[in-house]
């Protein structure tokens, strides 16, 4: 039987947002599935921290010579477009 090991992990947050969390009933799983979302919601190359490593950015500039953005002109998103799929369009 393994028994699961929990980490505790704290941070500061400034009086303003200790504020708006007072009426939060858990805020531990609050904060858990906030975390969580934005992981899952994070820009896979960078991890997002919004900067490319000099490793990354040439990883994506080999990546863009067959790729461009653009924006959705429905949900107004910004997406990757592969140009060799839309070559046989």
């Amino acid at each position: 039987m393994t028994t699961k090991k929990e980490e505790v992990i704290t941070f500061k947050v400034d009086r303003q947002l200790a504020d708006r969390m007072k009426g939060i009933q858990n805020r531990s799983a609050f904060i858990r599935s906030a975390v969580l979302a934005a992981l899952e919601n994070s820009c896979p190359l960078c991890g997002g921290s919004g900067v490319l490593t000099p490793v990354q950015q040439e990883s994506w500039a080999k990546f863009s010579r067959t790729h461009h953005i653009e924006q959705c002109p429905e949900t107004h998103d910004i997406v990757l477009i592969c140009d060799a799929e839309h070559a046989h369009e």
